[in-house]
């Protein structure tokens, strides 16, 4: 590797680092992430967690909205080729995927965790062929099944899923696993190791927290066992 192709792939190593520190600060200013340890949150699952997490909040600030916008078309030009439709998961991803799609000037679907069991019983809401190759839009992955029910009813449709791009992502290992499973590559603009890091940085936890919230993510299960 000569010395410019050495300068352009540090650079591109910082621009990433640094994006994801921002979009970790942007998250819990607006408090579209929350830490607590102390009162964790309770999930639709029921198990107890020291994070809770809603990206739709982005939507009502227009330059957080459009850093990530931004960030995700950046990451569409440079890992992605001959992109035909800008897909979003219902519902978290649909307003981020439209914004996408317009900026690329592509056009856009959106795509249920399930058929509607009235009208035209679509899954995939907006047309789409056999064929085409696709980009999904998805604003969190926790341990991705969700996510990829859309990847599967894009394929059933005869699409070429190129990956997805998501906002954040807890980084759990069955998350990993299950991408993997299903051959379907994530880029996100950043995670939880980050964005704990930056919590901690910006005084969002103490230092004393680091360690609780470190162990929820390598073993979310035990870490809510304990505490119920």
């Amino acid at each position: 590797m000569d010395s410019f192709s050495k300068k352009s792939v540090f650079l591109q190593s910082m621009n990433t680092m640094n994006m994801a520190e921002q979009t970790a600060k942007y998250l819990l200013e607006v408090k579209a992430v929350k830490l607590n340890n102390e009162h964790p949150f309770t999930w639709a699952s029921g198990r107890k967690s020291p994070i809770y997490c809603d990206n739709r909040v982005t939507l009502s600030y227009p330059g957080i909205r459009s850093f990530i916008r931004q960030h995700f078309v950046e990451i569409i030009k440079s890992q992605f080729v001959d992109v035909d439709v800008i897909a979003g998961v219902a519902t978290g991803g649909i307003a981020q995927g439209a914004l996408v799609a317009q900026e690329l000037n592509l056009p856009f679907v959106y795509v249920r965790s399930e058929a509607k069991s009235h009208g035209l019983t679509n899954q995939i809401e907006g047309e789409i062929h056999e064929g085409q190759s696709v980009v999904v839009i998805e604003d969190l992955v926790s341990t991705g099944k969700s996510s990829l029910i859309a990847v599967d009813a894009l394929r059933a449709k005869g699409c070429d899923v190129k990956g997805m791009v998501a906002i954040f992502t807890y980084g759990l290992a069955v998350a990993q696993q299950n991408f993997d499973n299903a051959k379907v590559l994530l880029h996100t603009l950043t995670n939880y190791d980050t964005l704990i890091k930056v919590a901690a940085q910006e005084d969002y936890v103490s230092r004393t927290d680091l360690e609780s919230l470190a162990e929820w993510r390598l073993n979310p299960e035990k870490w809510s066992e304990d505490r119920s």
